[in-house]
């Protein structure tokens, strides 16, 4: 019977040592942020865990250098590469507890065990998105900073009408 007890005494302090170590990695990756700044250092977003924006700061000159499409696209770049340096943080957090072979992208993606037959889309199917708008891909324009603002220039359209 004294046998039972210590094998039973030691599954309980596996499950938790394993608890405990469960624990510590969601503490982890709750703190997990990523930050980045455009190359222009106009636009800086935060995001935090989950890919969520949790900042996002604009220069006081970004309206003046860009016009709104240009900033708008920005900014989607910007918080783009914010959400990949969390999300890097979060592979790392979880690689240091997950197998050797298994890929922390593609558990984080939930894709870790399936072949990619199992998830892929089938080419058959057809998906109503509904009407998406088009994105324009706005030119860098390298004499953005030697234009008058687009603020300044609706001004003036406005008072030559």
């Amino acid at each position: 019977m004294d046998d039972h007890r210590a094998q039973v005494e030691e599954l309980l302090a596996d499950y938790r040592r394993s608890r405990e170590q469960l624990a510590s990695v969601q503490r982890e990756l709750a703190a997990v942020s990523g930050r980045a700044s455009s190359p222009d250092g106009m636009v800086t977003a935060t995001v935090g865990a989950g890919g969520k924006l949790v900042s996002l700061e604009l220069s006081e000159l970004a309206y003046r250098r860009h016009r709104p499409e240009q900033l708008a696209e920005l900014i989607v770049r910007t918080v783009g590469a914010a959400a990949a340096s969390a999300a890097e943080g979060t592979y790392q957090t979880l690689s240091a507890v997950l197998p050797a072979a298994t890929d922390p992208a593609a558990l984080v993606a939930g894709t870790a065990d399936l072949r990619p037959a199992e998830y892929a889309v089938d080419d058959t199917e057809t998906v109503d998105l509904g009407r998406q708008p088009v994105r324009r891909r706005v030119d860098d324009d390298e004499d953005n900073e030697q234009r008058e603002s687009w603020l300044d220039s609706e001004l003036i359209d406005r008072r030559v009408r």
